[in-house]
């Protein structure tokens, strides 16, 4: 046979037919060194599934603790459970710290729409990483169930469900509940694992040549 009919392939790692026999009537077959090549610079693609099912577990969690919320206790009244956390049943219809709570009713459909377009870009991104950004995934994961959680809730009741009441020193400062905790701790590792990053590619960097 003739030579491959594809000129990429010869530019790409990919080799004739005839170079591989019993591979079938596939005009071009990758070679073994161009995919351990492409393996050994890329990585595999993350096993995204891994990580969808971490914001599977928050999402339950979340709404297993809501539901339990919303059974005992009793709506705006304060159970001590630490010196600086309460327990009290709330449904805040605006963001954090009640941002637009009070807004009319508009807010709800807004921050539905946020969160429903947050979450699909998380879960696109999520799909594209890298096996090695695990600190990354499980950051996107962790921030992706708490969106759905808060969002379930915004769609199902028209306001989120906050049951755990910060005090300082006497002084009420917000409400949340586990998508909020699992939001937090997501942004937290997002930023740790970019300082992380950045801090190992200065370290990585060039020195300067000894005289």
């Amino acid at each position: 046979s003739g030579p491959c009919p594809r000129p990429k392939c010869r530019t790409q790692g990919v080799l004739p037919q005839e170079q591989y026999p019993g591979r079938g009537s596939a005009p071009c077959a990758r070679s073994i060194a161009g995919m351990a090549r492409s393996y050994m610079q890329r990585g595999p693609p993350m096993k995204a599934r891994h990580w969808y099912l971490l914001s599977l577990a928050v999402i339950v969690l979340d709404h297993i603790t809501k539901f339990l919320a919303t059974w005992k206790l009793e709506y705006g009244v304060l159970v001590p459970l630490l010196p600086v956390l309460d327990l009290t049943l709330l449904h805040n219809k605006g963001a954090a710290f009640s941002f637009l709570s009070d807004a009319g009713g508009w807010q709800r459909w807004f921050f539905t729409t946020v969160a429903l377009g947050v979450s699909a870009w998380i879960a696109l991104w999520l799909n594209r990483l890298p096996r090695d950004k695990r600190w990354l995934s499980a950051s996107l994961a962790l921030i992706l169930g708490g969106a759905v959680g808060n969002l379930i809730d915004r769609l199902w009741l028209g306001s989120v469900v906050d049951f755990v009441d910060v005090v300082l020193g006497g002084w009420h400062f917000w409400a949340f509940n586990v998508a909020d905790s699992a939001i937090t701790v997501g942004v937290v590792l997002i930023l740790w694992d970019g300082f992380r990053e950045a801090r190992a590619a200065r370290g990585a960097g060039p020195r300067p040549e000894s005289r």
